[in-house]
Order: C-alpha cells, then sequence, then structure tokens
C-alpha cells in the first residue's frame, strides 16, 4: 500500500511582539496565521474499520489541531517568558485579555516548531507528521519538514 500525505488547512488570529528586535516587530502587532498541518500514511486497509480508506479523518486532524493550537492561539498574544514583556503579559492577563507566555521567542520559525511537536504527541503511531507551514502575511511562512528534523 503507499503512503498518502493529507493536508488539512486551519486559521487564527494571534498577537506578540519580539523582545529585543530592531525593527517594527518589537512592537505588539497582530496576525492572521494560516497553518496547514500534512501528515504521512498509508491508507487503512481493514474493511471492517470505519476509517477504512483513509490515512486519518479529516475530523480527527482537525480535532487534534484545533485543541492543541488553534483554541489555544486563536485571539491571544504571545510573549517570551524569559523577557521584560513578562510585565506586559501580567498587566494584560489582569485586565482579562488571553495571554500566552512561551520559553522562546515567538516568531513563526519558534512556533512552527512549537507546533510539530505539539501535534506528533497526538497522532497515532502508524501516522507520522509530515510537514507544517504556518503563513504568518502572505507573502512571509516558516516551513517545518520531518526530513529536515531527523
Amino acid at each position: 500500500m503507499s503512503n498518502i500525505r493529507i493536508t488539512k488547512q486551519f486559521s487564527f488570529e494571534t498577537g506578540h511582539a519580539l523582545y529585543g528586535y530592531d525593527g517594527k516587530c518589537k512592537n505588539v502587532h497582530g496576525h492572521s496565521y494560516k497553518l496547514s498541518v500534512t501528515v504521512i500514511g498509508k491508507p487503512i486497509s481493514d474493511t471492517s474499520n470505519v476509517k477504512y480508506g483513509m490515512v486519518i479523518d479529516f475530523s480527527d486532524l482537525k480535532k487534534i489541531v484545533r485543541e492543541e493550537i488553534v483554541d489555544i492561539f486563536d485571539h491571544a498574544t504571545v510573549f517570551n517568558k524569559n523577557t521584560p514583556h513578562v510585565e506586559l503579559a501580567n498587566e494584560l492577563s489582569n485586565r482579562g485579555h488571553h495571554v500566552i507566555l512561551v520559553d522562546y521567542q515567538p516568531t513563526s520559525e519558534n512556533m512552527v516548531i512549537d507546533f510539530a511537536e505539539k501535534i506528533k504527541k497526538r497522532l497515532q503511531t502508524y501516522i507520522q507528521l509530515h510537514s507544517l507551514k504556518l503563513q504568518e502575511t502572505e507573502t512571509s511562512f516558516a516551513e517545518w519538514f520531518a526530513a529536515d528534523n531527523r
């Protein structure tokens, strides 16, 4: 049986700021992110399985990505907890804003690494995460490929 790649796309709105950066992105700002998640595996060959012919049910992949990423990051502001931005984060949190503190600079590159780890932990052993594409703007994106990270 052939390996098949399955891709599901997601959208979410997230704000962030890059502490210590020498350009405009040092300011708090947001993006309409687009995330493409591609998994690879062999379609289920057991004819008695309700998922017969599928690598993964798109709704199962959607559930994983929503629970691990979209529902958490959508309409949140992300700051590196190891910078003075933690003071701003605390102030926003105290005012009822949804803030996420991470242990990395919240660039698209680092976010896509974080997302890959979260998704990999939730996949069945016979399904592998193949790639992620996190699009920050229409012309700018970061990609993660399993083949590059072995």
